[in-house]
């Protein structure tokens, strides 16, 4: 009974960090999640590929089948400490106890956005106006890293986080810079003189808070979506499973598993690959037991690159951003690349 009452009000405490219109769990929801077994079925084996990335000369063909048939795989040996890893998690989660109010609150006037309820693309509780069913079950916060080093806060725990994902930011760039140069070898791009296909200035982390609810039906954590970027590295809680993807119309959980990323291509990337690598739909699903903490990398085009494909119309990232930002304001939903679809003359 001890346990249970302080459990109980551990998550009390908790329920207070996050947004007000996410604290209807109840506790009979918290009750519940403390009897009921744990977890989801995840499939077994994993199915994704993995790719190594101390061997990537070697692994080439995997790494080309994995981006044209699943635009997903899983990064292992990829040189980031654990410990750096660890100590992100650990500091997101102290980020994330914060109150509501705090969080808004250390972010005002500073590069860094919080968001909750919606994509960090549009304003935060935008997709509030059709209720609680219509909201995405999270909250984060999103960082551009080329500015941290004008970002200086005066939260302690908001400190720790700027100095890790500045060390961060060295390892991930390096990441997406071999990934990307390995594929651009597998798409025989032209990249003599080099074209800002992957600018690292456009380097961007979204740190994820997704809460759980023993009742999924009351939505998702993050809606079916393809991302941006031309990548995303995700490094999601070793522990808590929720991430899917969509694969010959099944969805497929994606497991997690301890010092390794997953890796996914963005509609940027498909588009440079003339549809060759394709954008993964994906989606979260709020876990039943236990809340859910990921760090992902986004990596864009340099601003002034052309897009030039013969799948669509030329256009540059920020073209393609506004667009999306408008389909969002005008349809509730990102439509994406068949917006600039060329269209086939009779």
């Amino acid at each position: 009974m001890t346990h249970y009452i302080s459990k109980l009000g551990t998550e009390m405490n908790n329920l207070e960090s996050y947004p007000p219109v996410l604290r209807h769990l109840d506790q009979q929801h918290r009750a519940k999640a403390d009897t009921d077994e744990e977890g989801d079925p995840i499939q077994d084996p994993d199915p994704v590929a993995v790719i190594d990335l101390e061997c990537l000369e070697h692994e080439q063909k995997k790494l080309e089948e994995a981006c044209k048939n699943w635009g997903i795989f899983r990064l292992v040996n990829h040189g980031v400490p654990l410990t750096l890893l660890k100590d992100l998690q650990e500091v997101a989660k102290e980020l994330f106890s914060m109150s509501f109010e705090c969080k808004e609150g250390a972010c005002s006037g500073t590069p860094v956005t919080y968001f909750w309820g919606t994509p960090a693309l549009t304003p935060s509780g935008a997709a509030l106006t059709g209720g609680p069913q219509n909201i995405n079950w999270v909250e984060g916060f999103d960082v551009p890293l080329s500015q941290l080093s004008h970002f200086n806060p005066q939260i302690p725990t908001l400190q720790s986080i700027r100095l890790l994902l500045m060390d961060y930011e060295n390892h991930l760039s390096r990441i997406a810079t071999t990934l990307f140069e390995a594929m651009a070898k597998n798409l025989e791009l032209n990249l003599k003189p080099p074209k800002p296909y992957l600018s690292e200035n456009t380097g961007m982390v979204r740190v994820y808070r997704y809460p759980h609810c023993t009742d999924t039906n009351v939505g998702w954590g993050m809606e079916a979506h393809t991302d941006s970027s031309i990548l995303s590295i995700l490094n999601q809680n070793d522990e808590v499973s929720g991430l899917q993807v969509l694969k010959d119309d099944q969805w497929l959980t994606i497991k997690p598993i301890s010092d390794t990323f997953i890796v996914n291509l963005g509609d940027m990337m498909q588009a440079i690959s003339d549809d060759r690598y394709k954008s993964v739909t994906h989606r979260v699903k709020i876990n039943k037991h236990r809340e859910r903490i990921s760090i992902c990398y986004f990596v864009f085009p340099g601003e002034e690159l052309v897009i030039e494909s013969s799948k669509y119309k030329p256009f540059t990232y920020n073209e393609f951003r506004a667009q999306v930002q408008q389909d969002i304001k005008a349809i509730g939903h990102k439509v994406g690349l068949a917006r600039f679809q060329q269209i086939e003359n009779c």
